[in-house]
């Protein structure tokens, strides 16, 4: 398809800056199936859900993946700003570097603050590999437990661009940018949808009768990015690590049973989700990669509703909404979204969607 039918304009104020107080007040746009808009909140959630529906949040918890430093052993020594987007093994890692101009294979940057108490203060890392669009393979001068301690030391919330130009990260960032669920360490950016919930709301849901399950979907930074291939066929996702656990696959698969819908907190879940369903619908217990993209004419199989913020124009998510509600009920939808002042992305509010096809 082509990529300029998922372009809609989107005032620059309706960007949010920062989350809700409390977390489940942002507002929520209910999308029915046939187009209906419904203006509500958060905390309404339940309302909207019936009993023995199956929530399905992602338990993965963001860490500091933003480093500073500079490069060493030639006559300058240029500043680095590096994000981490995914693990290779102990010591190495993918990263996107600016300006990726100013280094080559082979290349040390020394990331940190000498003086500052963290294992030196510093940590180096040499550049193993470069591909494109500012893309680096780094391998760091620590290993396993060490390396995650010093990235944890030094390393800042790798907040997403269109927040982080136009304020600095800071303190508050460490909490607002992880949701209630975080558990299990690995994604650079957060699973937005999941910022909205609070003790209370989950504590509503089990009284209503909705269960709540956790899977693990380590978020990366291509997760975000805008689709800059003329037609959708060309554009290459990043891969993503993700893991449902055999029991969490048989409590959903006996609820679908019994009548239970399964309802994705974000698009995250929906697209592990995705990755683990059999063609008879039957979702399967899974761990490893998936980079699956999904774009109007997929044919979804294990989620019926979900939960999601309002996504950027031309990206991948905005794709995966309009195939999950139709691209005509999601462009009025946001259209809806902007003129009645509804935030955006990341700390903004957010939309419950159902199945057009159901």
């Amino acid at each position: 398809m082509r990529t300029d039918l998922f372009d809609f304009d989107l005032p620059a104020e309706r960007i949010a800056l920062r989350p809700a107080v409390p977390r489940d007040s942002a507002r929520m746009l209910v999308v029915e199936p046939g187009g209906a808009l419904h203006d509500r909140v958060i905390s309404d959630l339940p309302q909207w859900l019936n009993a023995g529906d199956q929530l399905v949040v992602n338990d993965t918890k963001v860490i500091p993946a933003q480093l500073s430093g500079r490069r060493l052993g030639r006559e300058t020594e240029p500043r680095i700003e590096a994000t981490l987007i995914k693990r290779l093994d102990g010591s190495r890692w993918q990263a996107l570097v600016r300006p990726a101009k100013k280094l080559a294979r082979g290349d040390v940057v020394r990331f940190g603050n000498e003086g500052k108490v963290c294992l030196l203060g510093h940590l180096d890392a040499e550049v193993d590999d470069k591909g494109e669009e500012g893309a680096v393979t780094l391998s760091f001068s620590f290993h396993g437990p060490a390396l995650d301690q010093a990235i944890a030391d030094l390393g800042r919330a790798p907040l997403p661009p269109y927040i982080a130009s136009r304020r600095a990260a800071d303190e508050r960032d460490v909490a607002d940018y992880q949701t209630m669920f975080a558990a299990r360490e690995g994604a650079v950016a957060a699973p937005t949808a999941g910022l909205h919930f609070t003790p209370g709301l989950e504590a509503a849901l089990r009284q209503h009768s909705v269960a709540v399950h956790r899977i693990t979907l380590h978020v990366g930074a291509g997760t975000f990015l805008p689709v800059k291939a003329d037609d959708t066929s060309g554009h290459k996702m990043h891969s993503e690590w993700g893991a449902i656990p055999p029991e969490t696959a048989e409590a959903l698969n006996a609820a679908r049973k019994r009548g239970g819908r399964v309802v994705a907190i974000g698009t995250t879940s929906l697209r592990l989700l995705e990755s683990a369903v059999a063609e008879s619908g039957e979702i399967r217990s899974f761990e490893g990669e998936t980079e699956i993209f999904i774009t109007p004419g997929y044919r979804f199989r294990a989620a019926d509703v979900l939960l999601t913020n309002f996504h950027l124009p031309r990206s991948t998510l905005f794709m995966l909404v309009s195939a999950f509600s139709g691209l005509d009920t999601m462009k009025r939808a946001y259209a809806h979204a902007v003129e009645g002042g509804y935030r955006f992305y990341s700390y903004g509010d957010a939309c419950l969607l159902f199945r057009a096809d159901k």
